[in-house]
């Protein structure tokens, strides 16, 4: 990674080579064998089935400012070119909602027509979020990610909010990919929208069923992938009915490295969807050494034999 983002600076992942093409099996290393399972069932997705017909050949995507320093911003933005909207980090462990604030000010100054939204990643309790986003509300903010954990939280920040009248909307994202009942969200009116990723939600064919299912706007993101999963998030909001929001694609800016020559980046604020040829001496240069090579081979092993079983019952 060029800066650190969700607490990393080093990120991994599995490729799957297909008669559909390449998946990317990548959940982080925390994850367990069961919480990982729909990231395999995306990669075999896009390896063996590959994807929806498109209803759209661009994709409006959104830079990301990562929990950096005021001094800082400046230098993020500038990798992502011309962006519609940026997402910010917010709520990162030590720091403070004064801190938060300074970084969204900074962005609103630097790019005073973009959208902007804030992603804590569930890092604030209750009262912290309703009131650094009454703070935050005067830089027009398009909505809130996840800013408390759990559906129960974020019901409760939404009905505060809305009673001071303060105009922030309220997005889910890990009470949507992290709950065993991803429609949960919707039927508690928890949130005004949508985070979608494909790959913890099992794959582009099951998100898209969700986002209808859920009948909230939708904005798809990505896990901080190569472009192989990058693909697959295109893949998914090439196949949404509907794209109201820049999507969290963008993130391969990030990265310091790739596993394709033709890595998908935005250009003029979008990407195009389109396949990725992956470049064999770079998954060479950026080979995992014998031992974390293994580790992951073992873990395909027991994920895999997970979604063997699944579908045996």
């Amino acid at each position: 990674m060029r800066v650190k983002f969700r607490g990393i600076l080093h990120r991994e992942a599995l490729l799957l080579s297909g008669p559909a093409g390449w998946g990317e099996f990548a959940p982080f290393p925390e994850y367990s064998d069961a919480e990982a399972a729909p990231w395999l069932a995306s990669a075999l997705e896009a390896a063996e089935e590959g994807y929806p017909e498109p209803v759209r050949s661009s994709i409006p995507v959104n830079g990301t400012v990562p929990a950096v320093a005021v001094n800082e911003v400046e230098a993020v933005l500038a990798r992502f070119g011309k962006v519609p909207a940026v997402k910010v980090k917010v709520a990162e462990t030590g720091q403070t909602p004064q801190e938060d604030l300074a970084r969204v000010a900074e962005v609103r100054r630097l790019l005073p027509d973009a959208g902007i939204r804030v992603d804590a990643n569930a890092g604030w309790d209750v009262p912290t979020a309703v009131d650094t986003l009454t703070l935050l509300a005067e830089a027009g903010l398009e909505y809130a990610e996840q800013p408390v954990a759990g559906i129960a939280g974020l019901r409760a920040v939404r009905t505060e909010l809305r009673r001071r009248g303060v105009p922030v909307l309220i997005a889910a994202d890990e009470s949507v990919r992290k709950e065993t009942d991803p429609l949960k969200v919707a039927r508690e009116d928890a949130a005004d929208l949508i985070i979608i990723k494909a790959a913890p939600l099992g794959g582009v064919r099951r998100a898209v069923q969700i986002v209808a299912q859920a009948g909230l706007p939708a904005v798809v993101s990505s896990a901080i992938d190569t472009s192989v999963g990058i693909r697959t998030g295109v893949a998914l909001a090439a196949a949404l009915p509907e794209l109201p929001y820049a999507c969290g694609l963008g993130t391969l800016s990030l990265m310091a490295g790739d596993v394709t020559e033709e890595s998908l980046l935005p250009d003029g604020g979008a990407l195009a969807v389109r396949d990725v040829p992956v470049s064999e001496e770079l998954l060479e240069r950026y080979g995992a050494s014998p031992e974390r090579r293994q580790w992951w081979l073992d873990r395909l092993e027991r994920v895999h034999a997970q979604l063997v079983t699944a579908e045996q019952r």
